[in-house]
């Protein structure tokens, strides 16, 4: 079970159709950063997914476009009311008093709390297949074409051996 904490507004019903903001890097997107998300689609609350436009590096080796496109392909897949946006990089998210929509944080449970991207990209580099255990395989392919692009290995964005 995942713990909820709102720091902002009352919950709402939710009648216009409203959307929730999820905000990360999602370097790669992993069942984790899922299950984040389903705390809202389950109850009936579509989500607006903004992925941050960062520049690919040893630590986020997905350009933003590649992170969108194996995101909406994942939601795509199964159905969800998900939209997914580019944002310049952000340095913090704020707000006032009196919002009037609820700004959660959402303490994920162990049996997902335990899944990094760091580790993923780690087991990848290392030719380390566990990691698929941790993405859905809608998107495995996607995460093992961006990792091999020759592009990367020549700037030496991306360790694959």
């Amino acid at each position: 079970m995942w713990k909820k904490t709102n720091y902002g507004g009352k919950p709402t019903t939710n009648k216009d159709k409203k959307y929730a903001i999820f905000i990360g890097r999602f370097q790669p997107y992993h069942f984790g950063h899922i299950e984040l998300i389903k705390q809202k689609l389950t109850e009936g609350i579509p989500a607006l997914i903004l992925v941050r436009n960062i520049a690919p590096d040893a630590t986020n080796p997905f350009t933003t476009s590649e992170t969108i496109q194996m995101i909406e392909k994942y939601h795509k897949t199964v159905g969800d009311d998900v939209k997914v946006m580019s944002i310049p990089d952000i340095e913090s998210v704020n707000f006032g008093r009196g919002v009037g929509y609820e700004i959660n944080e959402f303490v994920p449970p162990p049996v997902v709390g335990f899944i990094s991207a760091t580790k993923i990209r780690n087991c990848i580099s290392a030719n380390d297949e566990s990691w698929k255990k941790t993405v859905h395989e809608s998107i495995h392919k996607d995460i093992e074409v961006a990792l091999k692009h020759p592009l990367m290995e020549d700037l030496g964005i991306r360790d694959i051996r």
